[in-house]
């Protein structure tokens, strides 16, 4: 199975396996800790969470609560804004 992780508009291709999925996800986490240098940076710390979030079930628990909470998020402004939630 072709793993793929889709961001937004931008999708990317995963390792098909699962030990170098955590590596990827792992070294993400780790530039990420290091961000304050040039070109790493903290945005690679959620990417690193994603990436592990296909193996690691703790991940993939904190993903779909951040993921929860944004949507909920999202509702409450937009009704505060006063419009409709899309269906």
């Amino acid at each position: 199975m072709d793993k793929r992780l889709t961001l937004g508009r931008f999708t990317m291709r995963l390792p098909r396996s699962r030990s170098g999925r955590i590596a990827l996800g792992s070294g993400l986490l780790a530039g990420g800790a290091l961000g304050f240098l040039p070109v790493l940076g903290f945005w690679m710390i959620p990417l690193g969470l994603v990436v592990l979030s296909h193996d690691v079930a703790a991940a993939r628990r904190l993903r779909r609560k951040s993921q929860v909470w944004w949507q909920r998020r999202h509702a409450r402004k937009a009704a505060k804004r006063g419009d409709l939630p899309e269906s």
